[in-house]
């Protein structure tokens, strides 16, 4: 049987409705680090493209993983290329873009954030996008200062 006639899926149709990834409209601050994975994760996008493009094996799975590469290096070059070094510029005590903030609970529990880049951001290991509505609330404010985070008040008991 000729294959026009079976329902076999279009994989380069496939491959190629791959969504680009969103992009911020926000501006790319970043800090030291936060540019260092921004250059890492371009470098890395970079091979796993040079990789996809050698490709060799099966069909379906080299225009999915040119697809994934061509993808991923067109968002790390605009990332890399709008990104914003910025450092703290203010108060040594006051909650700015690259600072750890310190926050007390009204039960008495501690936790510290950096605010950082989007792209840098990880809440389990304690960094925070600086556009996220936890740093928008602590920005600006100095130790002392008492601010409502999630309806609930906190204090700010250390900047680093």
């Amino acid at each position: 049987m000729s294959v026009a006639f079976t329902k076999e899926q279009d994989y380069e149709a496939t491959a190629a409705d791959l969504p680009d990834r969103p992009i911020s409209t926000h501006p790319n601050l970043v800090t030291a680090s936060g540019l260092a994975q921004l250059d890492a994760a371009l470098a890395e996008a970079r091979e796993a493209y040079t990789a996809a493009k050698a490709g060799g094996g099966d069909i379906q799975a080299d225009r999915t993983a040119m697809a994934r590469a061509t993808r991923d290096l067109r968002y790390w070059n605009a990332r890399r290329a709008s990104a914003q070094l910025t450092e703290p510029d203010g108060p040594a005590d006051q909650a700015l873009f690259g600072r750890t903030v310190t926050i007390e609970r009204e039960d008495g529990r501690t936790q510290s954030f950096r605010i950082v880049g989007e792209d840098e951001a990880d809440p389990a290991k304690g960094s925070v996008s600086y556009i996220s509505p936890l740093a928008q609330a602590l920005m600006g404010k100095a130790v002392g200062d008492e601010v409502v985070v999630n309806g609930a008040e906190v204090e700010i008991v250390a900047v680093a």
